[in-house]
């Protein structure tokens, strides 16, 4: 089993360009367990995580309700904002600037083969990482994703979830929000919940702006340690 974990960093990238891309590495992946199957053989399955930060872009899952954007075509283009209707699960999400968006490609068979376990360990690495800023975030049942302040009024979302998983490989996956522009959120009703606000890091923190590459350190820290996993960048 591979356990090391190819590290990329795109910067700020389009998201269709990002999609393709992980589409490309995916299904490369793919490949290889089918002929790895179909041949008998044990060629190794490599594993990928991209982190990227995205134009303002709205993308809504296979599941989701197109009604949950509030935004008709025009508004989006004043608004400088695309939109996507994607092959992740969950409903609608946005994603912009100031937001640490993470995608790990892996192949859960070098790991484990459960994806509500990969799902849960997805959100422990943000929740561990939040409590490095002494931010409390928690799980919120039946609502996938990050959450601090869950039971009380005060109920706010700091990271969504969304992947895709065929064969043990998966795609797609995390965005936390560290110095995002809330504003956009207002545009949807975020991941189909009625009544739940948003929130960033930098905001529950009262500063004007976090270090995001400390940010991004500290979730490879934590991703590393729950995967039992080692990084390795790689070119791009």
């Amino acid at each position: 089993m591979n356990k090391t974990i190819q590290l990329q960093d795109l910067g700020h990238k389009d998201y269709k360009e990002t999609w393709d891309y992980q589409e490309k590495i995916f299904q490369e992946v793919l490949d290889i367990k089918i002929r790895n199957r179909r041949e008998e053989r044990q060629d190794e399955t490599p594993n990928y995580f991209l982190f990227v930060e995205h134009p303002h872009v709205y993308t809504l899952g296979k599941s989701g309700d197109f009604s949950n954007l509030l935004l008709s075509e025009k508004q989006l283009e004043a608004k400088g904002a695309t939109f996507y209707k994607i092959n992740r699960g969950g409903d609608i999400t946005y994603h912009g600037p100031g937001q640490i968006v993470g995608y790990p490609i892996l192949d859960l068979e070098n790991f484990f083969t459960d994806i509500h376990k990969y799902l849960r360990l997805l959100e422990e690495a943000i929740i561990l990482t939040l409590a490095e800023y002494n931010i409390i975030g928690t799980r919120s049942e039946g609502e996938t994703g990050v959450w601090l302040g869950v039971g009380t009024p005060f109920a706010r979302k700091i990271c969504a979830l969304g992947v895709r998983a065929s064969r043990w490989v998966t795609m797609h996956g995390f965005a936390l929000n560290v110095n995002a522009d809330l504003g956009y959120f207002d545009n949807i009703i975020p991941c189909g919940i009625k009544g739940k606000a948003v929130t960033s890091l930098n905001v529950e923190l009262g500063v004007e702006k976090v270090n995001e590459e400390e940010v991004k350190e500290k979730i490879l820290k934590h991703f590393s340690n729950l995967f039992e996993s080692t990084f390795e960048k790689s070119k791009i």
